[in-house]
């Protein structure tokens, strides 16, 4: 780490599949007080499999177009209850046992998340598919995380966020399905001096034959889309990583999630640093 990536905030980004059991949610408590202990950070979540295991206690059958979940009402109701609830509220309470002063929050707390209902998807077949209550942040108002960050808490974000531009028909407080990838971009560039890290369950970008590419460019990117070796979820982490760099966040990265503990941080985490031309060539 460099010197002025010790005083930088981290967000990190902790996909779903990391947080599902205590002994989990455990170890990722011990990595974020070590973390504190030298920099501020912020975290940001999903909670896919709980979603679905929340709606078939629901008898709600989870729809899904190429990956993408469908979100009508009823499934909105469940996704705020596991995201801005149970999910949540698990995780705040195992960093706080672990002496991290983490705080619960979604991107519907102060109006600081807001988002566009989602275009229609074209599937790969041609056809247009609703998606429902999902939103792509639009922005992040950096004004509460700042806040908290500046008196030593920890801003533990769920993935929802509050539409900015609701339809005549419906209530003007519609809280919206996000992407958590998105969404940890969105605040991080929001927050611009900082680094940004997106944990999940592989070791980074990995090539055709499985192994992790150690650093990508804005060229290499295109390059694993248009090659269909990334999957449609790695697909919208590398352009909410591209988007982090274009509005100047000073890092970023896709790591293994598996490897962080309290002895094992992000920076030596397996994974993929994403770059800019200029600084790919360094």
């Amino acid at each position: 780490m460099d010197g002025a990536a010790v005083t930088r905030p981290l967000v990190l980004k902790l996909g779903g599949e990391l947080l599902e059991t205590a002994a989990d949610r455990a170890r990722i408590a011990a990595l974020a007080s070590a973390v504190v202990a030298i920099r501020p950070l912020i975290v940001v979540h999903g909670g896919g499999r709980a979603i679905d295991a929340e709606l078939g206690r629901r008898a709600i059958k989870p729809q899904k177009v190429e990956g993408l979940r469908v979100t009508d009402a009823d499934t909105l109701d469940t996704v705020i209850a596991v995201l801005g609830g149970s999910a949540n509220t698990a995780l705040v309470a195992s960093l706080v046992g672990a002496g991290v002063r983490a705080v619960g929050l979604t991107g519907v707390d102060a109006g600081f998340g807001r988002a566009r209902r989602s275009a229609a998807h074209r599937t790969s077949t041609g056809a247009l598919v609703d998606l429902g209550f999902v939103g792509d942040p639009v922005d992040a108002d950096p004004g509460l995380v700042r806040l908290l960050a500046a008196h030593g808490y920890v801003p533990v974000i769920a993935s929802l966020g509050l539409d900015a531009a609701p339809s005549a028909d419906e209530d003007a407080s519609s809280v919206l399905n996000v992407n958590a990838d998105v969404m940890a971009a969105r605040v991080a560039a929001s927050l611009v001096d900082c680094d940004l890290a997106i944990a999940g369950g592989t070791a980074g970008v990995l090539d055709a034959n499985g192994r992790s590419i150690a650093l990508l460019d804005g060229h290499g990117i295109d390059e694993v889309i248009a090659s269909g070796t990334a999957t449609l979820g790695m697909i919208a982490k590398l352009e909410a990583c591209r988007a982090a760099l274009a509005a100047g966040v000073a890092s970023v990265r896709i790591i293994d999630g598996r490897a962080l503990d309290a002895t094992h941080g992000v920076e030596t985490a397996p994974g993929t640093r994403i770059a800019t031309a200029d600084a790919a060539r360094v």
